[in-house]
């Protein structure tokens, strides 16, 4: 794969912005904090421009988790976190033409970022969405199709009582080098996963009956061998 590295190099940015903004997360942190602060890193790091919409970094706070919204209509809010709250941070990098696409969720307690929640609430979120990574994984081979894929994941999300948040039930999609030929991991698109270069996994869940939109995404690709690869 001729531009792997040029991937995994926007990719590891994200990752990078993503890890350096848990100090910029506190109880007055706001929606518009975390943007600025994620656009300043991007830019840091070499990566200030995005192919999502002009939203580089697309931040959801508080009762703000649970949204689903395209990018077109995003606003970020200028509520504060407070002591306890969850957010997440998704980061969609660009280098020329070659996409990077990362999210992650930040669990607040006490007013401070942790990595170690006590709510049970947010230890079973997050442990629910790297379950759903890993279970994936072990499910995909380069033939499955994206429509395979989005009934494998929805039963699984229902399996484990949450609800998929995307207005679509939309579990992620291919990545491309404009958004309109991005193909989709629902249930009308038959296009095997190992036809495209590259594809994201990011459930976007709530607990049934919970408070809290939870949300973990990473690209992943297909090596010589046929194994998924996180990029």
């Amino acid at each position: 794969m001729n531009n792997l590295k040029k991937y995994i190099e926007v990719q590891e940015i994200a990752k990078k912005v993503l890890a350096s903004l848990k100090k910029h997360i506190s109880a007055e942190a706001t929606e518009q904090s975390i943007v600025k602060n994620a656009k300043k890193l991007l830019a840091e790091f070499g990566a200030p421009d995005t192919w999502y919409h002009n939203v580089p970094a697309f931040v959801l706070l508080g009762s703000r988790s649970c949204l689903s919204i395209s990018g077109r209509d995003y606003e970020p809010s200028d509520e504060k976190a407070g002591q306890t709250n969850l957010l997440t941070v998704d980061l969609s990098p660009k280098i020329g033409n070659v996409w990077g696409d990362c999210a992650r969720s930040y669990v607040i307690e006490n007013g401070v970022c942790t990595d170690t929640p006590t709510s049970k609430e947010f230890i079973e979120g997050l442990e629910t969405e790297r379950i759903l990574h890993q279970k994936m994984k072990e499910f995909v081979t380069p033939q499955s199709t994206f429509s395979e894929l989005f009934e494998f994941g929805n039963k699984l999300i229902k399996k484990h009582g949450y609800e998929n948040l995307d207005f679509l039930a939309n579990l992620g999609h291919s990545i491309e080098i404009s958004s309109e030929k991005r193909r989709f991991i629902e249930k009308q698109c038959h296009v095997k996963l190992g036809d495209v270069a590259f594809f994201t996994f990011e459930p976007h869940i709530r607990k049934n009956g919970g408070r809290w939109g939870f949300k973990h995404e990473n690209i992943y690709y297909f090596d010589e061998h046929g194994k998924v690869i996180e990029l």
